[in-house]
C-alpha cells in the first residue's frame, strides 16, 4: 500500500487505491480473454492496466513508481487475473466490464488527485493527475487489445474522471475531512460515470464550422 509523505490519508483512501488497482487489472485480464489469449497474456495486461495510470503519474510528480516498491500490488494484479482466467466467461458478458471499470475509474481518480497534493502538487494540475492515474491504464489496455481507446467512446467517461478528481480537490480546499471528501468525490464518479453507461449520456460532439 503507498505512503505518502507528511499526509494524514486516513482510513479509506488507501482502500480505495487497492480497490482501483484489483478492478482495473481485472478489466485488463478480461480484455485478455475476450481475445483467447493466455494467462501470461492475461496477467501482463491485468498489470500494465492496474499499475499504467500510477505510473505516469509517479513519473510525472516526481514520486517513486508506486508498485515498484509495494510487496502487495504487482500480487493483487496476478490475483486477479488468475480469478478472471478461473471465472466462467458468461459472468463478464453485458455490462458487467464497464460497471467494472466505472469502480476503478472513480477511486482511482481520487487517489491520483491525493497523491499529487501529498506531493505539493497544485490544485489544479493535481486535479489532472487524477485523471490521468484514472484512465491511462485503460487507455493502454484497450491499444494493446486492439480495441476502440476509451477515449473515443461518445458516453461519458474522461469526464467522471475529472468530476471525482477536482471534487476531492475542491472539497479538501474547503476543509472537508479526508475520508468525507474522497467517500463523496468517488462516489460522485461512479454515480455519472454509471448513468453514462445505463442511459448512454455524453457530452456535444464537435460538429465543425457551418
Amino acid at each position: 500500500m503507498e505512503t505518502l509523505p507528511a499526509w494524514q490519508i486516513g482510513p479509506l483512501l488507501p482502500w480505495l487505491d487497492l480497490i482501483a488497482i484489483a478492478v482495473f487489472a481485472a478489466t485488463g485480464a478480461v480484455a485478455a480473454t475476450r481475445s483467447a489469449q493466455t494467462f501470461v497474456t492475461a496477467a501482463f495486461f491485468a498489470l500494465i492496466t492496474g499499475v499504467g495510470g500510477g505510473t505516469v503519474r509517479d513519473l510525472l510528480i516526481g514520486a517513486p513508481v508506486f508498485w515498484v516498491h509495494d510487496r502487495l500490488v504487482a500480487g493483487i494484479c496476478l490475483a486477479a487475473a488468475l480469478i478472471v482466467w478461473l471465472t466462467p466467461e458468461g459472468f463478464w458478458q453485458g455490462k458487467v466490464f464497464a460497471w467494472l471499470d466505472a469502480m476503478g475509474l472513480s477511486a482511482y481518480a481520487v487517489f491520483g488527485a491525493a497523491k499529487a497534493l501529498a506531493f505539493g502538487i497544485p490544485p489544479i494540475p493535481a486535479m489532472v493527475m487524477g485523471i490521468v492515474t484514472a484512465c491511462v491504464g485503460g487507455i493502454i489496455r484497450d491499444m494493446l487489445a486492439n480495441e476502440p481507446s476509451i477515449l473515443m467512446r461518445p458516453e461519458l467517461y474522461v469526464t467522471a474522471a475529472a468530476l471525482a478528481s477536482s471534487l476531492y480537490v475542491v472539497l479538501g480546499l474547503c476543509d472537508v475531512s479526508t475520508p468525507l471528501a474522497a467517500a463523496v468525490a468517488a462516489l460522485a464518479g461512479f454515480v455519472l460515470r454509471g448513468a453514462a453507461i445505463q442511459w448512454k449520456l455524453s457530452l456535444p460532439a464537435y460538429r465543425g464550422q457551418r
